[in-house]
């Protein structure tokens, strides 16, 4: 075990308390007088406005992946954990396009979750329970990747102990994490990640600014800084005989690089929890300014990616590159300020955490357990399941960090990406068209999930003897991204079914949706608010303002 960085520590923990109060504290903010439905609890009274938006957003998509997995990634094999920025870049065009309609027809009828939209619109419960179990499925490993960035900052101070130390005295970071999200997300619901996202972000802000200026002028500038990473990557890997990386991606590389890119880019707004920050704005024009000012946060994510190329060039070494960056801190900052910088990561896993056991909990408590198990439940039933819930995903994100290899992290968000994106066809494209058939996307589904999640597992990652993320795509003999190979797989299967049952005559569910839900918004002429058993309007919530 390693000595404890005793002023690094107490930093951490200053605003490690500070954050939790708030999150407590976050119940009274804009309270409602009936906080007992899910509208209020995981959707904050859908009342927030664009600048708490924004942070809620950028909290719940930048999170520790960014600070700790995505530099990682960079710092153990270059160019290639690039993939990451254009990606973010790819994402905000795309969701310009169907975000303001699936706020809208939310708004309309009282949606909480995608599964609610996809049962409304093709109405078929089944295709809605496949949504919801695949989006609890893929929420759990990206809330275990906070932890995992929680528990590198905690082991880099010297907190928790090394491989020799007793399971619980090493786990013990993540049971701590476990309990302070499960306490204040319990009580406040959406409220206090929304709360905390401005501490987060702003501190974030804080250590990449002066990062990005004050390591590079210790390292002698940018030219010796990649000079020396490229030194580095040319050498080879002592267990592999090829070289370590690349500072650009070869030809070989290329398809890898792009099915990444373009299948993250398509899996990130099919999370529940970019959902849930999303219908949590007041009104559709909320949603469609955040679509245009997000992209700085792309600009924060390109810079902190270069940490990578520093912590090379500064000589970090260490046997779990999640530990690298955090290490860079350490090593280049002082203590005061590198607690600062460990403050941000432990903050940044927190607030996204957070919000994902909320969307995680929604879904079951919406489309599982009021479609299947108690129909007749009240608004005052359902945000008791629900917080139960947040709990249970909390002990299923623990079981992945627990179960599996943390040395690659980034693995644990990749991999409920693979899963995610099968429900692209299903939300997105009921947006759009109801000409696919609801058991064509049934089909679809689960073909992309079965051969996405067999792929995975047969294919070795770095340390990992299972769940890879990039394998050979079928009938071109390129090496891509296995959840993308998968989605085109759905898409086909899609295609070819609705083909088939439409020509069949197969019946179709009732859609309760109409033209004119996917234009509306707050305010219209006859807007009653958002249905769905919420109470009368406060100020502070929709139709109250």
């Amino acid at each position: 075990m390693k000595d404890v960085n005793g002023v690094a520590l107490a930093v951490f923990i200053f605003f490690f308390v500070a954050v939790t109060v708030m999150g407590f504290l976050a119940a009274r903010w804009r309270r409602a007088e009936n906080a007992n439905n899910l509208d209020e609890w995981g959707l904050g009274g859908r009342s927030f406005g664009t600048w708490i938006t924004w942070f809620l957003l950028g909290g719940d998509l930048y999170t520790a992946y960014t600070f700790v997995a995505v530099p990682a990634a960079i710092y153990a094999a270059g160019a290639s954990g690039f993939f990451a920025v254009p990606y973010t870049i790819l994402v905000y065009p795309l969701i310009f396009l169907f975000l303001p309609k699936l706020w809208s027809v939310s708004h309309k009828h009282g949606y909480v979750t995608t599964s609610d939209f996809v049962r409304g619109r093709f109405g078929s419960k089944g295709l809605s329970l496949a949504v919801a179990v695949t989006g609890i499925l893929a929420t759990m490993p990206y809330i275990a990747l906070q932890l995992v960035g929680i528990q590198a900052v905690l082991d880099v101070m010297g907190v928790g102990g090394g491989e020799n130390t007793n399971w619980f005295i090493k786990d013990l970071p993540l049971l701590i994490a476990f309990g302070v999200l499960a306490a204040y997300t319990y009580s406040s619901g959406l409220r206090a990640p929304a709360l905390i996202a401005f501490v987060k972000d702003a501190l974030i802000y804080i250590v990449i600014v002066v990062a990005i200026i004050y390591i590079p002028i210790k390292l002698g500038g940018f030219d010796d800084i990649f000079a020396k990473a490229g030194h580095w990557f040319s050498e080879p890997n002592p267990k592999t005989g090829a070289p370590r990386g690349a500072l650009a991606s070869g030809e070989k590389a290329q398809w890898a690089y792009g099915t990444l890119a373009i299948g993250s880019a398509l899996a990130l707004f099919m999370y529940p929890h970019s959902i849930t920050a999303t219908l949590s704005s007041r009104s559709r024009e909320v949603i469609r300014r955040n679509t245009t000012i997000l992209p700085l946060y792309s600009l924060m994510l390109g810079l902190l990616a270069l940490l990578g190329f520093m912590a090379i060039a500064a000589g970090v070494k260490v046997d779990n590159n999640q530990l690298a960056i955090p290490q860079l801190f350490e090593d280049m900052f002082p203590d005061w300020f590198a607690g600062v910088a460990f403050a941000a990561i432990g903050i940044g896993a927190l607030v996204p955490a957070a919000i994902m056991s909320i969307a995680a909990a929604n879904l079951f408590t919406r489309n599982i357990y009021k479609d299947f198990i108690r129909p007749n439940a009240t608004p005052e039933q359902e945000t008791k399941v629900s917080k139960l819930v947040s709990l249970l995903v909390k002990v299923g994100a623990l079981i992945f960090v627990l179960g599996m290899d943390k040395t690659v992290a980034i693995n644990f968000q990749l991999l409920g990406g693979v899963w995610i994106l099968q429900t692209f066809p299903a939300l997105v494209g009921g947006l759009f068209t109801r000409w696919f058939h609801r058991w064509a996307l049934l089909g679809g589904w689960a073909v992309g999930m079965i051969y996405g999640t067999w792929k995975a597992w047969d294919t070795p990652a770095a340390t990992q003897k299972h769940f890879g993320n990039v394998a050979n795509i079928p009938g071109i003999g390129e090496i891509g991204y296995i959840g993308f190979t998968a989605f085109v797989l759905n898409v086909a299967v899609v295609v070819v079914l609705t083909f088939v049952l439409r020509a069949l005559k197969a019946p179709d569910g009732i859609d309760e949706t109409s033209p004119a839900d996917y234009q509306a918004d707050s305010g219209d002429p006859g807007d009653p608010g958002v249905k769905a058993d919420l109470p009368p309007a406060t100020a502070g919530a929709p139709g109250g303002h």
